[in-house]
Parts: C-alpha cells; sequence; structure tokens
C-alpha cells in the first residue's frame, strides 16, 4: 500500500479553449487532511472534478492508493473507495432523506452492511434520522450538507473530495460540519481532500495545504506556516 493516498502528477485540463489546470501536482498522505485552497475560479473544483473523472483531464497521472485511476470511469473510481461531495450538495430534492443516503450505496449489494452504515450516517447525523422519510427539498442548507456528507459515507470510502462544505452555512453550521469532519477524520481514520472558502478555517482543520492561482500550484506547505504566511496573510486572511 502506498504512503500516499493520492497523488497528482503534472495534471492539466481545460473547457475547450480555456485552460483550467496546468500541470498541478499534489500529494495527499493516508489519513490525512488536506486542503486545496484559491481563490474563485482558481481551479479547485476543476481539480477535484478532474481526480473524479467527472471531466477529462488533458495530461499527467494521477494515483490513489498507487494505482492509476485517470482514465476510470466515475463509478470505477468510487468503487475503489474515492468519493466526492460536491459544492452546492446536489441532493435529490423530490426523493426522501433515506432514498438519497440509500442511493449512494448504489453499487453495493450486501443488504445488511447498507442497512448498518445508514444506522451508523444517522448516528453521525441524528437530525437526518429525524427527517428520514422528509423530501430533501425541505431541509435547510446544513441539513443538505449532511446529507450529501452521509450520501458519500454510503459508499463506504476510504478517502473523500469535500467541494465547498460551508458555502451559504451560518457560522454556527460551518462549525458544526468542520466538527464532523474533524471527527469522521480522527475516529473512522478517514482521508479529505478539502476545497474551502473559508481559509482561515480551512488551515486550522488541515495539516497540509496547497494554493492554486489561475489554474497553477503557487505554495503549498504545512497549514501552521501558511497561517503565518505574509503573501498568505494579504491575498487570503485579509491580515
Amino acid at each position: 500500500m502506498s504512503e500516499w493516498m493520492l497523488e497528482l502528477k503534472s495534471v492539466s485540463a481545460s473547457y475547450g479553449a480555456i485552460q483550467a489546470l496546468q500541470g498541478v501536482s499534489l500529494r495527499v498522505r493516508q489519513g490525512a487532511i488536506v486542503a486545496l485552497l484559491g481563490s474563485n475560479g482558481a481551479g479547485k473544483s476543476t481539480t477535484l472534478n478532474a481526480i473524479s473523472h467527472l471531466i477529462e483531464p488533458s495530461a499527467g497521472e494521477i494515483l490513489f492508493d498507487g494505482e492509476p485511476i485517470r482514465r476510470l470511469r466515475s463509478d470505477e473510481i468510487v468503487r475503489r473507495g474515492l468519493v466526492q461531495v460536491p459544492e452546492g450538495r446536489e441532493v435529490f430534492k423530490d426523493m426522501s432523506v433515506r432514498e438519497n443516503l440509500e442511493l449512494g450505496a448504489y453499487l453495493r449489494r450486501a443488504r445488511t452492511e447498507i442497512a448498518q452504515d445508514l444506522d451508523r450516517v444517522f448516528q453521525t447525523f441524528p437530525r437526518l434520522k429525524e427527517r428520514s422519510e422528509q423530501k430533501a427539498s425541505t431541509l435547510s442548507g446544513g441539513e443538505q450538507q449532511m446529507l450529501a456528507i452521509g450520501r458519500a459515507l454510503m459508499a463506504r470510502p476510504r478517502m473523500i473530495l469535500l467541494d465547498e462544505p460551508s458555502m451559504g452555512l451560518s457560522p454556527l453550521l460551518v462549525e458544526q460540519i468542520f466538527e464532523t469532519i474533524r471527527r469522521l477524520n480522527r475516529e473512522q481514520g478517514l482521508t479529505i481532500l478539502l476545497v474551502e472558502q473559508d481559509v482561515r478555517l480551512a488551515l486550522r482543520v488541515a495539516s497540509h495545504a496547497y494554493i492554486l492561482e489561475n489554474g497553477e500550484l503557487s505554495l503549498e506547505g504545512p497549514s501552521d506556516r501558511l497561517l503565518t504566511d505574509p503573501a498568505v496573510r494579504r491575498a487570503y486572511l485579509g491580515v
């Protein structure tokens, strides 16, 4: 088993004539939380989508647990244990909370294990259990984010790609979501690549971070060092 759960080596991607990523290389150690930061349009979500094969990288190599996955289909990547929680939650609003969660296990067949995992998600997010038969459209933004994370957990991932989990949430809900992220990492050993607009919060949660500018990596290092880096403080922390 590789020391690095995820490795990107000189990955590039484009949308038509627009170059979105240029030679991006990063590594995520097994059991770590790593943040991918940058301004709007820097290429953060594109990086996650390239990893999940929601878009086709034009160059480079992507390894998961030491094995190449760049040419695998998205469902094959999920089957390997790498699952994305998309920006904006993307829950199925006309389906119930329970149905949304069960969809997360669509590649699995062991019904007993699926039922056990559903109970585990309800233990992690008690509010979802209370609302299990409600349509997802009736949930608050914070509850929908819980649902999106819970749906990913139903696939039994070893690593999740978490895209902007704080978007549109109140500070109190953001703290609750991030405490859950910490707990999943600490108690279940879940490896996490986190894209987050709140740079200060992301650097407090992650052990290491990469910063993208215009589709290229501009800076990387331990989070505690980046928190005190003058360029980071000026550009992203308003100091």
